[in-house]
């Protein structure tokens, strides 16, 4: 596993504040990076939180804490008290030379980090109705589940990634009826789409297949095995698109769950009978309601239907429960917007089952409003009017969609700027970042045809720190286990855009500073090589967690 540099810093604070008195270990403080570089490397606010307790001014506290700490922390960083109370902490020089020995060991593995102790976790994430294709809304949930599924493994969880189908109720039936539909139009017949049904072109290409395959005989059968024929070769034919474009935009699922084999295999009834046996259902109207109040829902819920039928609440509770029997300890759900009022039923649900309070989170991905020329576009699959993935995919590329979709706060509305995004420049993030990667390929390809010699190693670390650049990039690659780390724990893949911004942009500022290929110093290139060496690692890891391509030449 990588080394954690927070939390030794941490666990050396703690130890510090054992000496003094056993209780204070449980105060709350925090250590993190400090903004500016006169106030070292990082800082902790703990004397400031023992000050109350101590009953003493918070600068006397970090005073007295400075002498344990200056021993503990001897060789690893320099500690100093600062302004009212803060201890600032500045890694010795011979300290990060040694980590940055360890993360050219590491190379591919460096980041990893243990906070998941091979936890089994699904995430579920798109599970988008097989109705129609999948649109620039579904995207950002494809691509924030998929990094955030590469990150929690990352972390030390074991991790399944699942795709939901639901392929049973009354949408199928729109499905089927609305092929048809557009199947009788080819035909020249005068035939409606039902109400609340599908009116996307796409039908109309999957109905000509379907013509082409079975041909106008296909009218003729009955009519229970004829709307069974439409139903199934609508979802067949949108599943295989849709899974056409999860793949080309690299997102791909261990398991792709049907809604109907939980019909199928009796658990919908089996989950209906164990609620009846808890005591948590009663009947009223002729209906089966779960009393999700007693778990802060606004009101009970149905789970059966005055005509017997089995909601989706109900399917989607036997969901969860087999989510359980599988053996996971956590489930992340990722839904759409439009889900928000589904969370508290779905949370009553699982402690009616007597589930694990902390069993299952959701998370929430805002919607997304793709701009072309300032002006927003419509997104309705049943009207047809949405923008397909495909289309974003095409025009701004796999890397630019993915990064965009992430680099913000997953719950927040995101405006897609097709034109910005489309730029090739510094100002472009995704640019940004990708041509730190190809910067250092550059220099590596010049180093060789000028034929310098160099073995990225410990030994080439040498000559230690020349600059500030030097070691400001040194600080940047060692912080990136806790990068992951906490990436993981907040379930927030933006934290790892962030911190790629800032990781280009001081590799951007080194290299416009100084010239890394010196004739005149040897020694100086081949720790110059191996600074680049040690960058590109870690661009490529995090590129990679977040779905990216690292690309040699732009």
């Amino acid at each position: 596993m990588s080394y954690l540099v927070l939390e030794s810093l941490r666990e050396k604070i703690c130890e510090a504040l054992r000496s003094f008195d056993p209780s204070w270990e449980r105060v709350e403080f925090v250590v993190e990076p400090t903004r500016e570089k006169k106030h070292g490397d990082f800082a902790t606010n703990v004397a400031f939180l023992l000050a109350r307790i101590a009953k003493r001014p918070p600068r006397e506290v970090a005073q007295n804490l400075w002498g344990v700490l200056q021993e503990l922390l001897s060789g690893m960083a320099r500690v100093e008290v600062a302004g009212g109370g803060f201890i600032n902490f500045t890694l010795e020089d011979g300290f990060l030379l040694k980590l940055l020995a360890r993360v050219l060991e590491e190379d591919e593995r460096f980041g990893e980090v243990d906070l998941g102790r091979g936890k089994k976790v699904q995430v579920e994430f798109v599970s988008v109705n097989p109705t129609g294709p999948l649109h620039v809304g579904h995207g950002k949930c494809a691509a924030f589940g998929d990094a955030l599924a590469r990150i929690l493994k990352k972390a030390g969880f074991q991790v399944e990634k699942e795709y939901y189908i639901n392929d049973a109720g009354k949408q199928i039936e729109l499905l089927g009826a609305s092929l048809e539909a557009r199947f009788r139009q080819l035909l020249g017949e005068e035939a409606d789409i039902p109400e609340g049904g599908y009116r996307g072109e796409y039908l109309v290409d999957i109905a000509r297949e379907l013509l082409r395959e079975r041909g106008v005989a296909l009218l003729h059968l009955p009519k229970e095995e004829r709307t069974k024929v439409f139903q199934e070769y609508a979802v067949e034919k949108i599943l295989e698109n849709i899974r056409k474009d999860l793949d080309d935009f690299r997102v791909s699922f261990d398991v792709w769950f049907s809604e109907r084999s939980l019909y199928e295999n009796g658990e919908v009834d089996y989950v209906l009978s164990l609620l009846r046996e808890r005591g948590y259902t009663y009947e009223r109207d002729g209906a089966l309601w779960l009393r999700t109040t007693l778990w802060g829902d606004d009101k009970d819920r149905v789970l059966v239907r005055e005509n017997g039928a089995p909601t989706y609440f109900a399917s989607d509770i036997a969901y969860h429960w087999n989510k359980w029997k599988r053996g996971f300890e956590r489930v992340i759900d990722i839904w759409g917007a439009d889900h928000h009022g589904y969370i508290p039923r779905m949370h009553a649900a699982m402690q009616a089952l007597g589930l694990p309070e902390d069993f299952l989170e959701v998370f929430i991905v805002q919607f997304v409003t793709l701009l072309r020329g300032g002006q927003p576009e419509r997104m309705s699959t049943r009207q047809g009017e949405f923008v397909p993935l495909r289309n974003l995919i095409d025009e701004v590329g796999v890397d630019v969609a993915r990064y965009y979709f992430l680099m913000r706060d997953p719950e927040t509305h995101l405006e897609f700027d097709v034109e910005e995004a489309k730029r090739q420049s510094m100002d472009n993030p995704v640019y940004y970042v990708q041509y730190a990667h190809a910067r250092i390929v550059s220099v590596f390809r010049e180093a060789r045809k000028r034929g310098v010699e160099w073995v990225p190693s410990a030994e080439a670390l040498c000559p230690g720190f020349e600059n500030e650049e030097e070691r400001d990039i040194a600080r940047a690659i060692v912080y990136f286990p806790e990068v992951v780390k906490q990436s993981a724990l907040l379930r927030q893949p933006y934290l790892l855009c962030n911190y790629l911004h800032d990781l280009a942009g001081t590799f951007h500022a080194f290299y416009n500073l100084h010239r890394i290929l010196d004739e005149e110093n040897t020694l100086r290139t081949v720790f110059r090589l191996t600074l680049c060496r040690l960058t590109q690692i870690v661009l490529r890891n995090a590129l990679e967690l977040l779905g990216i391509s690292v690309p040699e030449s732009m």
